[in-house]
């Protein structure tokens, strides 16, 4: 039997799975009215559905806002009809149909400029205590973690301990929430030809368990942002809801009740650290990450060259943060001609960076049309050596000052770059490599690698090749060893679609191939076209890449990362032009220190966000409104998630099987659960004994269960080996273990 709800909740998952359009759901309606018996309640059409599931509690609040990104008309602004900063307007000005002139509209139909969409946060918390599916994971971070020293979660890293000995009052009850805050621009139409930027702000819940945590049914939009363009410092002006909010949340929580323990208690939240892209970092942290002073860690102290040629920054100097004595501070000659007495640049304090935004006064908003009228008003800074913009929103905080980590660099983006960097580079691809006659140039400039200065040649200019050239030849290893590889289902895309062999070109790589590509097929595909002084490091920054995307950490092993890290990007600095050293590349020096202090990167990455956002823009039905179908779209979505906990028999995000159900349906039992199944005929073929041997000691070495019969063979070995070498142990473990 069905109750009206729960009808109702049916229909509109249905909807929502099978993409159905408004239209074709009032018209389903219709239909079920005309079937059902006299006397039935169904709502007569999507709209009036809406109705009802808004009376869950599930909605958000519009906020006039001005166009030029100046105030929000709230509290003391909430009746005014212009902006007192810019003296623009409220509202539109829309056309008169009585006649050709325009006016303004009545006050009961004025259309305001500009509107930003919020979803109260009290609420979305509070639903995640009144369902049994998850109040009760939401102490899991405390009552069910293995607390064994590793890092698996963020509430196993430094920071979050560091918060709680901080603030025991809060800690006090584990109920108390966790939050993750990341954003970023997107373009809703999906067409590069329209200039748009809308930014969604989206809060994660830590403390639910690492299999759910980053679960797009957990996250929740906080803030829908309208476009058209790029925000900047004004990010600040449409955080001031949200911000308010969470002050109230910090000092007096809300009443909340929690289904799992049949109690009501006082619940509270914090924000522990915000998520972005690195242009998205300027917004929301103040400093600027473009210029001499691009790295918000390094601070006053980053060191950066202009190159005349190439017109733009390199970010090199990484020899100080090597251990004081190593041999590369005194090598001149192999890097940029002086010897490296300088040490790594300290990590300065939430303390720290207060004290030197204190006195940065800003008005917000576009309305400065003229450059020097918009840099004076703008920002008004005491100290004009740091590369602030703004004093950030997230200090009015009371707890903002005392976190370790304030702001999170993007691992995503950053092996993007990098590995693009490293791509174009060895292809000597076209406008994208960071080896090319401007880049020779400026090495000249510099009196740096004589052997690789430009030479002309009977009036022709002549690059010598670099150690790391490709010929034609290692060229077609390298592409054909790209496009043979082949992968698990969803572990990665089909990377080899973008790779013409013919042609030795590359393109249309995305994040998260450039990511696939950075960390397991590099390493595959150079290790026998390069030479090893060149090979080696570029391996070793795929391992440092690897390690540092692992699920799980120690900090002894993070302590070696740092230490390798920073050797790894010396020997490429004594490799690749200084061109090759854009910020990006520079980032990845903190990397390490940045997961040892937060923990795993996987809470702290932007590809569950991008993801999300993806999801955001399928939503967009009307161009014309583009943030109020986001809104509405997701507004029906969260109803759906929230329902469906209460939802028996029912195809849910909870209970949905995985695409790719490879459990066996045999009585039998077997050591392998997952028996897999033939996703064709297939074909009969016969292996040799090698090609056999390397795929059974890939199934025996990679399975779990397996894992403590490894060990203890392992163990073995060394007792009846003492003297072997580590070398000769691993050869006689994959050699005898399935004996």
């Amino acid at each position: 039997m069905f109750s009206k709800l729960s009808f109702i909740v049916r229909l509109l998952q249905i909807k929502c799975q099978g993409g159905w359009s408004n239209k074709s759901f009032d018209m389903l309606l219709e239909l079920l009215k005309q079937m059902l018996p006299e006397g039935e309640t169904l709502p007569e059409s999507f709209y009036e559905t809406n109705k009802i599931m808004k009376d869950l509690g599930l909605g958000y609040e519009k906020i006039d806002a001005c166009p030029n990104d100046c105030i929000l008309y709230r509290k003391e602004f909430a009746n005014a009809s212009s902006c007192h900063v810019c003296g623009a307007s409220r509202w539109k000005v829309v056309e008169n149909k009585m006649n050709t002139r325009k006016s303004k509209a009545k006050h009961n139909h004025n259309v305001p400029m500009k509107v930003l969409r919020y979803f109260p946060l009290k609420s979305s918390l509070q639903r995640l205590f009144m369902s049994s599916k998850t109040a009760s994971e939401m102490r899991w971070h405390n009552e069910g973690r293995t607390k064994d020293g590793i890092l698996r979660h963020p509430a196993d890293s430094p920071a979050w301990k560091d918060f709680d000995h901080k603030h025991q009052q809060f800690s006090f009850d584990p109920r108390n929430v966790r939050l993750g805050l990341a954003s970023d621009g997107f373009n809703p139409f999906r067409m590069m030809s329209i200039s748009h930027s809308t930014w969604p702000v989206i809060l994660i819940p830590y403390n639910l368990p690492p299999w759910i945590c980053m679960k797009q049914s957990n996250l929740i939009l906080s803030l829908l942002i309208p476009g058209s363009s790029a925000l900047g410092n004004d990010i600040d002006v449409y955080m001031q809801p949200l911000i308010d909010e969470l002050k109230e949340l910090w000092i007096e929580g809300v009443k909340t009740y929690d289904v799992s323990c049949g109690q009501t208690f006082q619940m509270r939240a914090a924000i522990l650290w915000t998520i972005s892209d690195f242009s998205g970092y300027a917004c929301l942290s103040g400093w600027s990450t473009k210029g001499h002073l691009a790295c918000p860690y390094c601070n006053n102290d980053t060191c950066s060259k202009y190159l005349k040629h190439g017109r733009k920054l390199c970010y090199m100097g990484h020899r100080r943060f090597l251990k004081r004595g190593h041999r590369f501070r005194q090598d001149a000659i192999s890097f940029d001609g002086t010897c490296e007495l300088r040490e790594a640049p300290p990590l300065l304090s939430g303390h720290d960076l207060l004290e030197q935004v204190k006195d940065i006064n800003i008005v917000f908003g576009k309305h400065n049309k003229n450059t020097k009228s918009k840099k004076s008003g703008r920002a008004n800074v005491m100290q004009p050596s740091y590369n602030w913009k703004k004093r950030s929103i997230f200090f009015d905080l009371p707890y903002w000052d005392s976190l370790l980590v304030r702001h999170n660099l993007d691992v995503m983006h950053i092996v993007k770059n990098i590995s693009d960097n490293v791509l174009y580079t060895l292809i000597n691809f076209e406008d994208k490599s960071k080896d090319n006659f401007k880049a020779r140039l400026d090495l000249q400039e510099m009196g740096l690698r004589h052997d690789l200065h430009p030479v002309i040649k009977e009036s022709k200019t002549y690059l010598p090749p670099a150690s790391f050239s490709l010929s034609k030849e290692e060229k077609d290893i390298f592409f054909k060893v790209l496009k043979g590889v082949k992968f698990p289902d969803g572990y990665a895309a089909n990377i080899s679609s973008r790779i013409r062999v013919k042609e030795r070109k590359i393109s249309g790589l995305k994040s998260h191939d450039s990511y696939v590509l950075m960390l397991h097929l590099l390493p595959l595909a150079i290790r026998r076209i390069l030479p090893r002084d060149v090979c080696s490091p570029l391996i070793e920054l795929s391992n440092f890449f690897r390690e540092l995307c692992s699920k799980s950490l120690k900090i002894k092993d993070i302590d070696q990362l740092e230490d390798r890290i920073a050797l790894t990007l010396c020997h490429l600095e004594s490799i690749f032009q200084p061109a090759f050293f854009d910020i990006m590349v520079h980032l990845a020096i903190h990397l390490a220190n940045e997961a040892k202090l937060a923990g795993p990167v996987q809470y702290r990455w932007m590809f569950p966000i991008e993801r999300s956002l993806l999801k955001l823009k399928l939503s967009v039905r009307n161009r014309n409104c583009p943030e109020g179908s986001i809104a509405e779209g997701y507004l029906i979505e969260e109803s759906l998630t929230f329902c469906s906990c209460y939802l028996h028999n029912a195809d849910t995000k909870f209970n949905r099987p995985i695409r790719n159900d490879d459990r066996s349906t045999s009585q039998v039992q077997s050591f392998f659960s997952y028996r897999g199944r033939a996703l064709d005929d297939g074909a009969i073929i016969t292996l040799d004994y090698i090609t056999w041997a390397q795929a059974h000691r890939y199934v025996l070495f990679n399975y779990n269960l397996i894992s403590p019969y490894l060990t203890k063979h392992l163990d073995e070995i060394k007792v009846h080996n003492r003297r072997a070498r580590r070398h000769d142990i691993e050869r006689m473990h994959n050699e005898t273990f399935h004996e």
